[in-house]
This record gives structure tokens, C-alpha cells and sequence, in this order.
């Protein structure tokens, strides 16, 4: 078996060396990444340059662009490894809830998905280095299960590993995503010439963490994984908005 890995973190972070050392415990692994963070960029594509590869001396790939051109750039520009199974992150900090519509380590996966590859998302619930002895122990335990009867279609997994030491993990969990309420502020500063320049500010609170969503679940111990979906058609509007629309010539 041939395990692609990806993140969008950049190729030197922790957490794709942990998930790339426990892959290559199941399977034949090659990692193609960013070569600096790019977190957040989403879906997004390189269009407006050309991209680099180049081999690292760890023996990684890392790209000039995004995680989605990653994902491109390893399945048609290094045709010689196909890849059974692409894994991305391990994310530095969790993806859970309407967040993962701006996760790049999500969007690696999703990219392979799209392009009928079944891919995991992994993301650790800690912005520090405490709990990486939790994330290698649930990756482990998490692809031996799922080496052990390979998906027969392409299927898309968001799984987020809890702040807790290994000894504290509550269990397992299949969670829906909740919500966050995303009010971002503005957060205006000058740069060293006098220029006014802006951040984007923090992320807005959870506003959705029910019991069953991944952001409850994962509050209370639990690995949570999330089966995600692509098809962004709101099913339930469709006869009120064919309705609203009934009648129109054109």
C-alpha cells in the first residue's frame, strides 16, 4: 500500500513528521508539502506563478504553493508513486465545525477525495507540544484499524484528537460538525514605515456544541470523526426556492 501525506502546516512541523513516522509502520509513505505554513488558504490553487518541487533532506517533497497544488503536484508531476490512501496534517491546533471550510490540512484531503482517493484529516487540539504522544498513539490505533479493511469507495474523514494525555482518552466518537459564530474583528496596526495595515483578528466563540458535535465531544475526551460531504446543495430549500422562481420567463 502507498500512503500520500500532506498538510498545510509546512513540511518541517512536528506534525506531519509524527504522522509520516506511524504511516510508514503500515505502509510505503511519501510526503509532498508546503514549504512554509499555509494554514487557512482553504481550497485555493496556485494560478497566478508557476510551482517548485524540491526534495528535502529528510527525504520530504515540498511545494512552492498550496496544500490543494500539493496534492496536484504529487498524483500528475511524480507519477511514479499512486497512492492508496492520502493523509493530511497533523494539523497544529484543531479543525472542527464551520472551521474546517478554511482548513488547508482539510482541503488537502478533500482535494484527494474529489479526485477519488479516500483521505483523512488529522488535527491535534493543542497549539503547544504537550500532546503529541496522544496524537501519535490515536493515528496509530486509528490506521491499524482502518488498514485492516480498506475502503472499497472514496471516502473523506475529518478526525480531531483531544488535549489530553494518552491516558485520559475517553474513547472514539462519529460526530456532525457544530458551528462557530465567525464575526472575525479587524485588527488595524502600522507597519515599520507608519502605513496602517490590518490583521484578521481571532476566531468568534462555538456557537453550536450540542451533544454530538465534534466540539462537544471532543471538550469531553473523545477522538471525534467526522464523515464529510462536498456537496454544498441545501436540499431542503429546493422545493421553496423552485416555488419562489415558479412561473419566471426567460
Amino acid at each position: 500500500m502507498n500512503i500520500l501525506i500532506c498538510n498545510d502546516d509546512g513540511y518541517l512541523a512536528q506534525g506531519i513528521a509524527v504522522l509520516a513516522r506511524v504511516a510508514a509502520e503500515f505502509a510505503n509513505v511519501r510526503v509532498v508539502a508546503p514549504e512554509r505554513d499555509r494554514s487557512g488558504v482553504s481550497n485555493s490553487l496556485t494560478l497566478d506563478r508557476p510551482l517548485r518541487i524540491r526534495q528535502a533532506a529528510n527525504g520530504f517533497y515540498y511545494v512552492s504553493g498550496t496544500p490543494t497544488d500539493c496534492i496536484h503536484l504529487a498524483l500528475h508531476a511524480m507519477p511514479e508513486f499512486t497512492p492508496d490512501l492520502v493523509l493530511s496534517g497533523i494539523n497544529h491546533g484543531a479543525n472542527m465545525g464551520d472551521d474546517t471550510l478554511y482548513s488547508g490540512t482539510v482541503a488537502a484531503a478533500t482535494e484527494a477525495y474529489l479526485l477519488g482517493i479516500s483521505a483523512v484529516a488529522f488535527s491535534l487540539n493543542d497549539k503547544g507540544d504537550r500532546y503529541w504522544d496522544t496524537a501519535e498513539a490515536v493515528v496509530w490505533q486509528l490506521l491499524s484499524h482502518l488498514l485492516q479493511a480498506p475502503p472499497t469507495v472514496p471516502m473523506l474523514w475529518n478526525v480531531n484528537i483531544p488535549a489530553v494525555p494518552p491516558d485520559l482518552l475517553q474513547g472514539c466518537k462519529i460526530t456532525r460538525l457544530g458551528r462557530r459564530h465567525h464575526a472575525q474583528s479587524i485588527v488595524p496596526a502600522r507597519n515599520p514605515r507608519g502605513e496602517e495595515v490590518y490583521w484578521i483578528g481571532p476566531v468568534g466563540e462555538v456557537s453550536d456544541r450540542q451533544q454530538g458535535t465534534d466540539f462537544a465531544e471532543n471538550e469531553a475526551g473523545f477522538v471525534t470523526i467526522t464523515p464529510l460531504s462536498v456537496d454544498l446543495t441545501d436540499y431542503r430549500q429546493m422545493g421553496e426556492v423552485a416555488e419562489f422562481w415558479q412561473g419566471v420567463a426567460l
